[in-house]
């Protein structure tokens, strides 16, 4: 029977990819963490089962996921994850390890430093797993990225490319297929009284997900082989997943970003309480106007209701979506989000204030941070260190932004 592989059983999987599996007809997935048993540990017991709370203003609605039969973990046993890569049985890869998980440099290749140990040693890095578990495959396999990176499935087909170069590995290219995809389901981290909640309907009480009712997922039609029929599970199979990507990114990704940095500096905690702040709510309207103007493929009105959806989603109130979630990791993501459609509104002379004021909230954010969630933590502190911290910090993130947006954001 074919199989399904994950890599990164987080909440966002757990509350999307493997809720699209099931309903699709229930391949068996096998999930691979490349960090720490912590979900292993806690879902074994139960069999791999869990629960899910889909929670929005209809009210409450929980179901159990039954899908994932095994999980592994690649520091315990990395041959068993590499013999995983080559069972001809699995036929689709699925990956949510966030954006830093793929150890790219800031134009989209590979850092190779990052992944030297790999080159040699049992590989540790997604990239390094992906290069040398698919060196030793033959059949066909799809491997789709699922994390928030602009051209997801390029990005990822170029950095293990460029890690098998340096490894010496040859790998079957003409088995293997890298869709481009775009993902979207708000998914907090699970409240910390919601074990019991589901415990309480009978349902599986470790490690459940708290997710709302909207989801979305768009894939290239790209494969290698057979899938899931997630399509009747609600997917979209298109030829370009570019406009779905870039409005996604830009709008809702963005806006997420502006409100996580704008809205810690004004002392609320969750999105539903930033975006009801009236300044906020006008800055993030204001931001996804702008963003809007820099997406393709779309009509002004259809612009203009995904606007008004991603407010009504932000006002969820059951989610409560912490806003120090979205923050993390801000210098993998204001690049994404912020700074290239700033890039492409300033070059047509379009409103650049939106997404200004998003940089300076950002730059603030860093200078004020006792600690902060980031992997370039070391490098941001230094960097707002200064008196024109907003300005060192802006020229870190992009060397090549243009004196007036600097000023602008001096001056913001």
């Amino acid at each position: 029977m074919p199989r399904h592989l994950h890599i990164g059983p987080g909440n966002f999987f757990r509350a999307h990819q493997a809720v699209y599996t099931q309903t699709a007809g229930g391949w068996p997935i096998t999930a691979v963490s490349l960090r720490n048993a912590a979900t292993r540990d806690a879902l074994a017991p139960q069999g791999f089962d869990y629960a899910l709370a889909i929670r929005d203003a209809a009210g409450e609605r929980l179901e159990r996921i039954d899908v994932i039969d095994a999980i592994l973990v690649a520091p315990e046993d990395p041959d068993a994850v590499l013999s995983l890569l080559t069972d001809p049985e699995v036929a689709v890869v699925t990956i949510t390890v966030t954006e830093k998980g793929y150890d790219l440099h800031a134009d989209g290749t590979l850092d190779l430093a990052a992944v030297q140990g790999d080159l040699d040693g049992p590989p540790r890095s997604l990239v390094g797993v992906l290069a040398h578990g698919l060196a030793r495959r033959t059949a066909p396999l799809t491997v789709l990225s699922c994390d928030n990176l602009s051209g997801n499935g390029r990005l990822l087909r170029g950095a293990v490319a460029a890690f098998a170069e340096a490894a010496g590995l040859t790998l079957a290219w003409d088995r293997l297929a890298f869709p481009d995809t775009m993902v979207d389901r708000i998914t907090p981290r699970t409240p910390t009284d919601l074990s019991a909640h589901v415990a309480a309907a009978g349902l599986p009480p470790a490690a459940p997900v708290a997710t709302e009712g909207f989801t979305e997922w768009v894939i290239e039609d790209a494969f290698a082989g057979p899938r899931p029929d997630w399509a009747a599970a609600g997917a979209r199979i298109v030829p370009d997943v570019t406009p779905f990507e870039t409005r996604k990114l830009r709008m809702l990704n963005g806006a997420h970003s502006y409100l996580a940095y704008a809205g810690l500096n004004r002392g609320f905690a969750h999105v539903h309480e930033a975006v009801a702040d009236p300044d906020l709510r006008a800055g993030v309207a204001a931001l996804m106007g702008a963003a809007a103007r820099t997406v393709e493929g779309f009509d002004a009105a259809e612009l203009s209701a995904y606007a008004d959806a991603l407010l009504a989603r932000f006002d969820n109130p059951s989610l409560r979506h912490a806003l120090a979630q979205i923050a993390m990791d801000g210098s993998q993501k204001m690049p994404i989000r912020i700074l290239a459609p700033l890039r492409v509104l300033h070059g047509a002379d379009g409103p650049i204030a939106p997404h200004v004021a998003a940089l300076a909230a950002w730059c603030d954010f860093v200078r004020a941070a006792e600690r902060l969630d980031d992997p370039r933590a070391d490098a941001l502190a230094a960097a707002a260190r200064g008196a024109d911290h907003r300005r060192a910090l802006c020229r870190y993130l992009d060397g090549s932004l243009p004196d007036a947006l600097l000023l602008a954001v001096e001056q913001a």
